[in-house]
């Protein structure tokens, strides 16, 4: 039995054509395959033990404790694991069970939060579980599509999902919905004719691919590729290959992570060696090491991401993005690209019709979707009403023409048929002529149906006269008529060339047109033939439909570009109606070179370095296929670009997930597409993504402010116990109390950072260096200059405390307590409370920022140093003492003495 194009996807193979590009004869003849009675049981039989079921196979999954220990597999996690290990060989047994859970609380937020990242290929093999009917051994049957072979036969209705890839043997009326697959907003009209080899997907009208919709007419084809070797199975493959990117937040803390591991390693064996050298107990030398070790450790930071994180995920939540992932939730404010969908993404996903001309008069319609709600408006923007009689008259048409209903369902207007036809209906009402108040006066007797063969459909009206009504493309109405209404309704001489330039105009704007005539016939006539269409029709005129943007996207394509975030569309539709799309929302506008578009089909011709200069300057791509979706993004990320890319179609899932953060539609997109992605919009709204950078943005800006406070109490203690070490004089602070103000101080102090509310130039700013270290050389110097300030203070209090005759546990009491003292100062300083605090003293009238959880966590904080120092059995465990009035008054000392250090630290780095 021939099996060339069996291994191969419905559109490939080696060595033979293409199933689109053989003659239906063709490929029956390569599968051996009967279009009357289809294949014998046993072909069936031997056909399934070589092909296997028609179904995509499910990743195998990872036992649940395998994801689980996989989630301490980042640099951070295992500085926590080291601080614990450290904690338990000091015997600090208490102390290492609490950093080990840090480390374990970590990972379980991580497992849960991702837990249904494997999903999309299970998703993708449900979407293929259907029914079939199917001709075999002569009889028609109906069985489950997964038993379906190479060179089946396959009946198609409407209704039916497609259950393979099929090549269409026959057709009748034919239309199929193919927009999960390619992206086409419209059902595509399917025809027999061979194509070209190199057609693009979203062209091939001669074929019918598994996973689409059948939404009228009737059908049969021939299984040329079921299962993996599907184009459905091609996308469930790249799925199964591609494994997500990190993101930019979490190749930050890996880099930053190294380095801290690396300079505590170092700087710890340095005082170990130097101590054993000078000859020093081991004992004593090793516990100065251990104790570097941990000062230098910021264990508190990654609960504090964490939290951070957390936070951003429920305010996202809150403006309808789902982060399915935590570094997501910082991902989107990194973005430099957002490549989006259009169909149902920027656009609204229901066909309107935008223009109407009659008698040689252009009339706007308002109003979107098919909702009836709107007007007709004429070229000075007022309501046109009563009706112009030949406007009227292609409005009446557009309803008595046509096979489709409109339905209000609770509250929401939705549509039975086909969507061109449904916004017919929805431009008439708004002129106030409706199916209900015209089908009783025009009854139909008669239809010739729509066929791509004639591209026109005809209805026959009784009535005052027997009224010949007729839609269909320009091209083959035009050549039909011989008059044309004028705009008081009169039948003029056909000006055919003046139609023509009307409909190059429109068509210049991306709209679909659609184009009315009539004829009066005999009385008598009860029936139609094709003849009665071929001369002597009136043209009545056209109505120009598209799918049209949402309102709220182009102003959040708007707010993305003044961003510095470009905004690119990739699409499935045509490249005229993609690029009209694209204008109206503002796409490419404040480029210096305009608009520019591509089209699948040149993308396919262009070598590597031309394809990557496409990908870095073009704004729209036009009938690509989803390998092609998925290469864009790969070109823009090679360029350093960061990448989010939204999508609701299954065409759109091998793209979702290599972005660095995939973006699916929670209401409208397919199962496949929303398992493939980081994150849901439940509105289903672009604009939605303007809010989710702006929450992203807030997050990063906060997690500096974070990591500015944590980092220069981890710098000033490692600069004390290291001096220390080297002069060999005691400890101002031990591993234990640095555990204290690592952990529970700094946790305290530094959560409330998390719930800073966004600044007023967040979307002002351009995005950041997708290659910026997560410690730019601003914060260093920033976290310098305080680091150097504690280590001052610490020593210094510890000195004092000394020199005036305390024991060595009030100096090291006073010493911490001088330093949260002023840690409150600098916290008030890098947060928005301390910054509109500084601008009121200039200026009065300014609002202080409303900061709730800053003064909970700071008298949280207050409350928990008390009880360190003044009750006696934490005296006894982290070997502190009571303080008195002295060491307050330090403290105070202390908090006056960082006004000018917090005031520089600022200078040095503004946006901590």
């Amino acid at each position: 039995m021939p099996s060339a194009i069996a291994s191969a996807p419905a559109g490939a193979s080696q060595g033979v054509p293409p199933p689109h590009a053989l003659a239906a004869a063709e490929v029956l003849s390569h599968w051996g395959s009967n279009p009357r009675d289809g294949l014998e049981a046993g072909e069936v039989a031997s056909r399934q033990e070589r092909h296997g079921w028609n179904a995509l196979p499910e990743l195998p999954g990872q036992p649940a404790w395998l994801k689980l220990l996989l989630q301490f597999h980042q640099p951070l996690i295992y500085i926590l694991l080291a601080a614990g290990l450290i904690k338990a060989l000091l015997g600090s047994w208490t102390n290492a069970v609490v950093i080990t859970a840090v480390a374990v609380v970590n990972a379980v937020i991580g497992y849960v939060q991702e837990a249904r990242a494997e999903g999309a290929i299970a998703a993708l093999a449900r979407s293929v579980s259907t029914e079939t009917t199917v001709l075999r051994d002569g009889q028609t049957l109906r069985i489950p599509s997964r038993e379906l072979v190479p060179g089946d036969v396959v009946l198609l209705a409407a209704g039916d999902k497609v259950p393979a890839d099929l090549r269409l043997l026959a057709a009748r009326e034919l239309q199929i919905d193919e927009s999960g697959l390619t992206g086409e907003s419209l059902p595509v009209a399917k025809t027999l004719a061979p194509l070209p080899a190199d057609t693009p997907l979203a062209d091939r009208r001669c074929m019918a691919y598994a996973g689409s919709y059948v939404t009228f007419g009737q059908g049969r084809g021939v299984v040329v590729a079921t299962g993996e070797a599907s184009e459905m199975g091609e996308i469930s493959r790249s799925l199964q290959q591609r494994v997500s990117l990190s993101t930019p937040l979490t190749r930050r803390f890996a880099r930053f992570s190294r380095v801290l591991l690396m300079f505590i390693l170092a700087v710890a064996a340095l005082t170990l060696a130097i101590g054993l050298g000078r000859g020093q107990p081991f004992a004593e030398v090793f516990e100065a090491a251990v104790a570097l070790a941990v000062s230098a450790i910021p264990e508190g930071l990654p609960a504090v991401v964490t939290i951070t994180l957390a936070i951003g995920v429920n305010r996202m939540a809150a403006r309808h993005a789902i982060i399915r992932k935590l570094p997501a939730v910082e991902a989107l404010g990194s973005a430099t690209v957002v490549c989006s969908d259009k169909t149902g993404t920027l656009t609204e996903n229901q066909m309107t019709v935008q223009v109407v001309v009659a008698g040689g008069v252009s009339y706007r319609v308002s109003g979107t979707g098919y909702s009836p709600h709107g007007d007709l408006l004429d070229g000075d923007g007022a309501v046109v009403d009563p009706l112009p009689p030949a406007l009227e008259q292609v409005l009446r048409c557009g309803v008595l023409c046509n096979e489709s209903r409109l339905r209000q369902q609770h509250g929401a207007w939705t549509m039975e048929g086909d969507p061109t036809e449904a916004a017919l209906l929805a431009a008439a009402e708004k002129g106030g002529l409706t199916q209900a108040g015209l089908e009783p006066v025009f009854p139909r007797l008669d239809a010739i149906p729509f066929a791509s063969d004639y591209q026109y459909m005809a209805t026959l009206h009784d009535g005052p006269e027997r009224l010949l009504q007729v839609k269909g493309s320009v091209e083959a109405l035009l050549p039909r008529c011989s008059g044309m209404l004028a705009a008081d309704g009169a039948v003029v001489p056909l000006d055919a060339e003046a139609v023509l330039h009307r409909v190059d105009d429109l068509g210049g704007e991306g709209l679909r047109l659609i184009a009315f005539a009539s004829r009066v016939l005999p009385h008598h006539r009860h029936a139609l033939d094709h003849g009665d269409l071929d001369a002597d029709l009136v043209f009545l005129g056209l109505q120009g439909m598209l799918d049209p943007p949402r309102p709220e996207a182009i102003r959040a394509v708007e707010a993305c570009q003044r961003a510095g975030i470009s905004v690119r569309m990739i699409t499935g539709d045509h490249a005229a109606t993609a690029a009209a799309i694209a204008g109206r929302m503002g796409i490419g506008a404040l480029g210096a070179e305009g608009l520019r578009a591509f089209t699948g089909q040149e993308l396919g011709a262009m070598d590597a370095a031309a394809f990557a200069s496409a990908a870095r300057d073009g704004h729209v791509f036009a009938r690509v296929a989803p390998a092609q979706k998925l290469k864009l993004v790969e070109a823009l990320q090679a360029g350093g670009a960061v990448v989010a890319m939204t999508g609701d179609g299954v065409n759109d899932a091998p793209a979702l997930r290599q972005a660095d953060i995939g973006i699916a539609m929670g209401r409208g997109g397919t199962e496949v597409a929303r398992e493939a992605a980081d994150m849901l919009l439940t509105d289903d709204n672009f604009a939605s993504i303007e809010a989710a950078v702006e929450e992203g943005r807030t997050v990063y800006r906060n997690l500096r402010k974070a990591i500015a406070f944590l980092l220069p109490v981890n710098g000033g203690e490692s600069m004390t116990i290291l001096i220390s070490a080297l002069l060999a004089r005691d400890l101002p602070i031990l591993a234990l109390q640095v555990l204290w103000l690592n952990m529970i101080n700094s946790i305290t102090m530094t959560v409330p950072l998390a719930f800073e509310p966004k600044a007023a130039d967040t979307m002002a700013r351009p995005p950041r260096d997708p290659g910026e270290p997560l410690i730019t050389p601003r914060l260093l110097r920033r976290i310098l200059v305080v680091s150097l300030y504690n280590w001052l203070l610490i020593f210094g209090v510890f000195e004092w405390a000394r020199g005036g005759g305390g024991s060595l546990e009030l100096a090291r009491t006073a010493a911490i307590q001088a330093l949260v003292a002023a840690r409150i100062v600098y916290l008030l300083s890098v947060s928005q409370l301390g910054r509109t605090l500084a601008w009121r003293l200039r200026a009065p009238s300014i609002r202080l920022a409303r900061a709730p959880q800053l003064l909970l966590g700071v008298g949280v904080a207050v409350l928990l140093q008390v009880v360190f120092s003044q009750w006696g059995p934490m005296n006894t465990l982290f070997s502190t003492e009571p303080i008195g009035a002295p060491e307050l008054a330090m403290c105070g000392l202390a908090m006056v003495a960082m006004l000018p250090v917090a005031w520089l630290a600022h200078r040095l780095d503004p946006d901590a």
